[in-house]
């Protein structure tokens, strides 16, 4: 009698056609290769090319980021143990969610635009079903709360009606000429970033000069090749995957789904031409805050600073305050743990040879730092990211 555990069959109903998508799946497949070696069926599309089960399919588990109700309700009728990786259909009965904190996307978008002196933003979203309006909703919100207007993209038109690239490029340059400059904005996604891009360069308007954008999740494909190189909000997606599948794995098990969604906080902002601006009306700011965007990682302290621009300390202090809402020090500190966490997140680096690369006189000085803005040491944040 064969005593080996039954190899289970688990369908990944996720587009394999952007990063983040092979991202979800690589997460996945780390969790399968450490926990049972499950078989994996792979993005099943139907004859009309969408993510849908095949008939004759007959498994133990569905990790799906759902599209459509059609897509729900088929895979809902095979009573299997399911997670959502999605916003869109969030809050599905009997289905666990495993999603990005859109909450904390909202933040890190904001704050890095805040951070180089824009005071005026905008959200650009067009009508679409690959997404849902959570995503927009959460930095509005956050852009008003902080006392500030944001405008958003409002072409009059439903979801689905679909319109050719020169209407489009119409609409979107009749609201772009609308918006007051210099403006900040940030895009649903990173497909949304690039077509703002490619309009605001048919139209003649500067980016990031008179507008910058920021797009709401990496596509390094559609980044990379925007003109200019798209700066973009880096998610979680392999920890998606990863987490997705230990809890379809505790559902297979016979664990009920958890009534709240596990929501995954992304990696940080990678930053590319599309910001790489200082919206500030005050000379003597901007040369400051340049000086530390290029010596920060140099061990460099507030006396060097005043170097290279003349004037005193106590004036850099007021006028750092007035823009910034914090001191020359504190920036250059906010400029060295930023690019920690992300070399955290997307290399192999040790702790030590991270604390060196910015600017920190050892990995001890970089932890205690860190924890005190991050709330965990680096190690303890990496292992939350790969959680494998």
């Amino acid at each position: 009698m064969d005593s080996r555990p039954k190899t289970r069959q688990v369908a990944v109903l996720v587009e394999t056609d952007d990063s983040w998508g092979c991202s979800v799946i690589r997460g996945i497949a780390d969790y399968s290769q450490n926990h049972g070696h499950w078989n994996l069926l792979l993005d099943p599309q139907d004859h009309d090319q969408r993510s849908a089960l095949p008939d004759l399919w007959n498994g133990d588990g569905v990790i799906a980021r759902f599209g459509n109700r059609l897509q729900v309700d088929q895979v809902r009728k095979r009573k299997v143990p399911t997670v959502n990786v999605d916003t869109l259909f969030e809050g599905l009965p009997g289905v666990c969610d495993v999603i990005t904190d859109d909450s904390e996307r909202a933040h890190l978008a904001f704050h890095h635009l805040r951070d180089r002196g824009f005071e005026k933003f905008a959200y650009f979203a067009p009508p679409n079903h690959r997404y849902s309006v959570k995503r927009g909703e959460e930095f509005i919100q956050l852009v008003r709360r902080s006392g500030l207007e944001c405008h958003e993209y409002k072409p009059g038109y439903r979801v689905g009606r679909k319109l050719g690239w020169e209407e489009q490029q119409r609409r979107v340059s009749r609201w772009l000429n609308s918006l007051p400059r210099p403006m900040a904005i940030f895009t649903v996604d990173a497909q949304r970033g690039r077509q703002l891009a490619e309009i605001c360069y048919m139209a003649g308007i500067r980016v990031p000069d008179q507008i910058a954008i920021l797009a709401g999740d990496t596509d390094d494909l559609m980044c990379e090749v925007c003109t200019p190189p798209l700066s973009s909000v880096a998610l979680a997606g392999r920890r998606i995957g990863y987490e997705a599948a230990a809890a379809l794995d505790r559902m297979m098990n016979g664990e009920r789904p958890p009534t709240q969604p596990i929501k995954i906080p992304p990696h940080g902002v990678i930053s590319r031409q599309s910001t790489d601006i200082l919206a500030i009306d005050d000379d003597t700011v901007v040369r400051a805050l340049r000086f530390i965007q290029q010596r920060a990682f140099q061990d460099i302290v507030v006396k060097d600073i005043l170097h290279e621009v003349p004037v005193s300390r106590r004036s850099l202090e007021i006028q750092f305050r007035r823009y910034l809402g914090r001191s020359p020090a504190e920036e250059i500190r906010r400029v060295r743990l930023d690019k920690g966490r992300e070399l955290l997140a997307r290399t192999d680096m040790s702790i030590g040879e991270i604390a060196s690369a910015c600017g920190f006189a050892n990995g001890t000085r970089f932890g205690v730092a860190f924890r005190k803005r991050f709330g965990k040491t680096p190690l303890a944040y990496r292992k939350q990211l790969t959680r494998s």
